[in-house]
Formats: structure tokens, C-alpha cells, sequence
């Protein structure tokens, strides 16, 4: 028999999914240079506002209240060529699998589809700022 999985249904589930996408994003041999390299991503400081952020957009909470496609514009001027359409296939990819390990329901639904308007809205934004000069980076793959 199938085991069931829960629903998203609290703010402590997001940050459940939040931290084991993170383990899984920043070792991405595709992604993970992008978060640990060019970011430098903390990730103790990082994990309870995007909680917070997917809790706001999944559940209403309203603990969110920062700007979610700043960092992103900054992080794309910081790498060489820029954020690619590849990394947030990538991201989205991940994101969706990690959800599905762990959740099913319509929230978890709504989780995966707002992944999707998030990647696609930020890739499109991206596409008018500047990019770092290109340099050798990471292999393609």
C-alpha cells in the first residue's frame, strides 16, 4: 500500500521544506555553486524568511514582508552570463521533487504551481539586468 502523505498545513512544514530543498539545492552538481560560490548563502539566516515567505503565499500567514526578486536580481549581476533559464529549470525541478517526497494535497499543489510562476516571473525579470562578465565557471551538465 501507498503510504499518504500530508498536506502543507503549518508554517513548521514549510520550513520542513524549505531546509530539505536547501540540502538538496546546494549540492545540486547543476545549481548548488550558485548558492554555496556566488551567494554565499547562510543558510541559518536564510531558511526562516523563505519559511516565512512560502507560509505567507501557502497558508496566509503574512510573515513575510520583504521583496522576493531583489536577492535574486543581485545574485544574477554576480554570475557570470547571469542566471539562465537552465538554473531555474533546475531549481524548480528540485523544488517540485522535494515537495513530492514529503507532501500531497492541494497545498503542496499550490506549491509547486506557485514554483512555477515564481521561476518564470524571475527569469523573465532577470533577462533586463546587467550580467557579470563570462567567465569559466562550473562544467555545463
Amino acid at each position: 500500500m501507498t503510504e499518504v502523505l500530508p498536506d502543507i498545513e503549518t508554517t513548521a512544514d514549510c520550513e520542513q521544506l524549505v531546509r530539505a530543498f536547501y540540502g538538496k539545492a546546494m549540492a545540486d552538481e547543476q545549481i548548488g555553486w550558485l548558492f554555496t560560490d556566488v551567494a554565499q548563502l547562510d543558510l541559518e539566516a536564510h531558511v526562516p524568511v523563505i519559511a516565512a515567505f512560502w507560509a505567507t503565499n501557502l497558508l496566509g500567514t503574512k510573515s513575510y514582508g520583504g521583496g522576493a526578486f531583489g536577492p535574486h536580481a543581485r545574485l544574477h549581476e554576480k554570475v557570470p552570463g547571469g542566471l539562465r533559464k537552465e538554473h531555474f529549470e533546475r531549481w524548480l525541478v528540485l523544488w517540485c521533487q522535494t515537495v513530492d517526497e514529503s507532501y500531497d494535497g492541494p497545498i503542496a499543489a499550490a506549491a509547486k504551481v506557485h514554483a512555477l510562476r515564481l521561476a518564470n516571473a524571475f527569469y523573465g525579470r532577470v533577462q533586463m539586468y546587467p550580467v557579470a562578465d563570462e567567465a569559466p565557471g562550473p562544467a555545463a551538465g
